[in-house]
Parts: C-alpha cells; sequence; structure tokens
C-alpha cells in the first residue's frame, strides 16, 4: 500500500495540472487548495502505513530543493536592474510594511501562540513571495505538519478575503487620498501579454516540444540539489535545513543569469509541479481530528488574528506610506496584489482596475518577492527566536 501512495504523491498534481489545461474550475478554486484537500482526506482515511512516515519525511525536503530552483530559472535580474523608480519604491514600502506588522504581531501574540517565531517567518515569505516560499521556509525551520497546514489554511482564507477587497473596493477606497495613475506611451501590450502567460498557463505544459527543456532543467536542479545538500552538511540540526533552503535560492537566482537556462520555457510550471506535490504530502501527514480539536480552538483563533493583523495591517500601513512617497492608487494596488497574493492574481487585478500597464511591474515584484521571500523570511524568523 505503502508504494500506491507514494506513486499518488507523484501522479495528482500532475493529473491536477492536466486537467487545469481542460477545466477552467480548477483554476478558479485553486490548484494548492485542491492538493491540500486531496492531502487531508488521503491522510485521514487510514490508508497510509506507518512504516513510510521517513520517506515522507525525505520526500518532502527533496520536493522542495527541486521545485525552487525552478520556480527562479525564469527570474530576469536584467528586468530588476530597469524597474522604474515608483515600482522599486512601492515594493520597498509593501516590504517594510509586512516586516513592521510582523513584529508587532509577534510581540502581540508571543504568550498565546507557540513557535510565534516560525509563524512569523513563514508570513514574511508567503506575503513577499508566495507558496513556494511559505513551503520552503516551513521545510527549513522544520515546522510541525499540523501548524503549517492551519497557518497556511488561515492564510489563504484571509488572503482570498483581501483579493477580493483589491478586485472590487480598493481604488474607490485608496482614491480618496492616493495620486491617480497617469498613463504611459511605452506601455507595451505584447510583452505584458507573454509576461502573464509565463506564470498563469499551463497549456503545453505536457507538450513533446518542451520535454527536452524541462529534462535539462531538471538535470540542472538536480546538481543544485546535489550542491545544497554538500552544503548543508555543514551545519548541524535546524540549521541543516535552513542552509540548504538558502542554498538552492541562491544557486537558482545564479542560474537564471544563464540566457540558456533562462529561457527554457514551463520551468516555472515544472517548479510549481514539486510545490504542489509537496502540498500533497504535508497535507497527508496533518491530522484533521488534532486541528479541529476543542483543545486547538483558541490557537486556531489567535493565528486567525495574528494573520488578519498581518496581512491587512500590511495594506493599510502600505498605503499611507505610498501616500506620503506619492505613489499611485494603480501602482500601489498592483504591488499589494502581488507581494500578497502572488504574480498568477496580477492580471486579474489589472483587468479589474481597467489598465493593463501595470502587469509587467507586478509581474517583475512578485518575481522579485520569490527571490527575496527566502532570506528574508529565515532572517526574519531567526532574529525574533
Amino acid at each position: 500500500m505503502g508504494a500506491i501512495v507514494i506513486l499518488i504523491y507523484f501522479l495528482f498534481p500532475a493529473l491536477i495540472l492536466y486537467l487545469a489545461t481542460r477545466l477552467s474550475i480548477i483554476n478558479k478554486i485553486g490548484i494548492v487548495v485542491i492538493c491540500y484537500i486531496f492531502g487531508l482526506i488521503l491522510g485521514n482515511v487510514n490508508i497510509i502505513p506507518e512504516s513510510i512516515s521517513d520517506f515522507q519525511g525525505t520526500l518532502m525536503g527533496a520536493t522542495i530543493l527541486l521545485g525552487i530552483p525552478l520556480v527562479l530559472f525564469s527570474e530576469n535580474v536584467v528586468k530588476w536592474a530597469r524597474m522604474a523608480r515608483t515600482t522599486f519604491v512601492s515594493l520597498l514600502l509593501g516590504v517594510v510594511s509586512v516586516v513592521v506588522l510582523v513584529f508587532a504581531g509577534f510581540f502581540i501574540f508571543r504568550e498565546r501562540i507557540p513557535e510565534i517565531w516560525k509563524i512569523s517567518g513563514m508570513m514574511i515569505g508567503v506575503y513577499t513571495g508566495g507558496t513556494p516560499n511559505l513551503a520552503a521556509i516551513a521545510r527549513g525551520l522544520n515546522v510541525d505538519e499540523d501548524l503549517y497546514i492551519l497557518t497556511h489554511t488561515v492564510e489563504l482564507a484571509v488572503g482570498a478575503l483581501v483579493l477580493l477587497f483589491l478586485i472590487t473596493g480598493a481604488k474607490p477606497f485608496f482614491s480618496l487620498f492616493m495620486k491617480p495613475y497617469r498613463r504611459d506611451d511605452r506601455f507595451n501590450e505584447k510583452e505584458a501579454a507573454l509576461s502573464v502567460s509565463d506564470f498563469e498557463s499551463y497549456t503545453g505544459f505536457f507538450s513533446r516540444s518542451n520535454l527536452p527543456g524541462l529534462a535539462k532543467a531538471l538535470g540542472i536542479t538536480l546538481v543544485i540539489f546535489g550542491l545544497s545538500y554538500g552544503l548543508s552538511l555543514l551545519f548541524e540540526g535546524d540549521a541543516r535545513d535552513t542552509a540548504a533552503i538558502l542554498s538552492v535560492t541562491t544557486l537558482g537566482i545564479l542560474a537564471s543569469l544563464v540566457p540558456g537556462i533562462n529561457r527554457i520555457k514551463k520551468s516555472f510550471q515544472l517548479g510549481m509541479y514539486f510545490i504542489y506535490m509537496f502540498c500533497v504530502i504535508v497535507a497527508s501527514k496533518a491530522d484533521l481530528r488534532a486541528l479541529f480539536a476543542p483543545e486547538s480552538f483558541e490557537l486556531m483563533l489567535n493565528i486567525f488574528f495574528y494573520i488578519l493583523l498581518v496581512i491587512t495591517g500590511s495594506l493599510l500601513l502600505h498605503s499611507l506610506l505610498s501616500w506620503i512617497f506619492g505613489i499611485t492608487v494603480d501602482d500601489y494596488i498592483m504591488t499589494s496584489t502581488a507581494l500578497s497574493n502572488s504574480p498568477p492574481f496580477v492580471p486579474v487585478v489589472a483587468a479589474a482596475l481597467r489598465n493593463k500597464e501595470v502587469v509587467i511591474p507586478g509581474m517583475i515584484i512578485g518575481v522579485i518577492g520569490y527571490a527575496i521571500g527566502n532570506y528574508l523570511g529565515v532572517a526574519v524568523a531567526y532574529l525574533l527566536r
């Protein structure tokens, strides 16, 4: 039975990615949500033998170390250098805002939430980057599976409400005191469409024409995996996993500087396959009875209010700082979307704003978030430890 479960771990994310190219409802629900739900069901129907517990842990670590470099290969550091001053300032203000609120929340809730320093690191990672960073930091900090699932479940729920606000009421509200957006005659709609497809589309992922490139990307990732694992052996205890995560992040960014690697099609999607695989595995190790036991209710409530404070507080502080520094309302909303909800949601909010010009800056902010999220999250976690 253990072999069948392991096979399911590999096949289910691939099946969902394939269905995502055929059924729009998959993307509406969210691939990560589906993977969590399936993993929770799989792990709580008593079909997973105890004998594969150690292998589950090994596989979780491997999926993260393989997924992170692949996600980063499509980074365009040259675009970072060309980033407009307004975009850079807005990004900086957003990062400062979340760090301030994470610190504030830590001191408010530190007596009520065990290992809140780990949750703080994860919140920095998921807010600046996204699910890949959350998963990587959780692995690097050895976060308990139940605590990870609880934290990410609450974050997804709060994040969905924030996204709804960004799409519907954010512009009318923040326009009351923020500068209006000025159109740019240099806007390249074709480049914007290309940037969007790099992240949100799995069409062609299973195409034979992309297999050689993806095989090359996987081979390079295995080399990075080996180097990072070797470097991690120089450390002991919790520091070993942290060193491995930061090593694959650094080597992944360096590899993205090589044009032949940076231009490999669908490398981001292959990386997300491994991240989704991690989501299924970690969810299958969570105990629903323990998560929703009466004695866990107070913890869940405290985590909910902590995450609500961090996300909504960050948005409000970011808006205040943006007003002070003269950031336009559209730039602020797009930066907030890219940071709090990740790049795939950028075009959704851009459509609601009726402003395609902010798509490319939003994408750039999103990928920078993926790159810096691990470093910043780990640094803040150990600072608060």
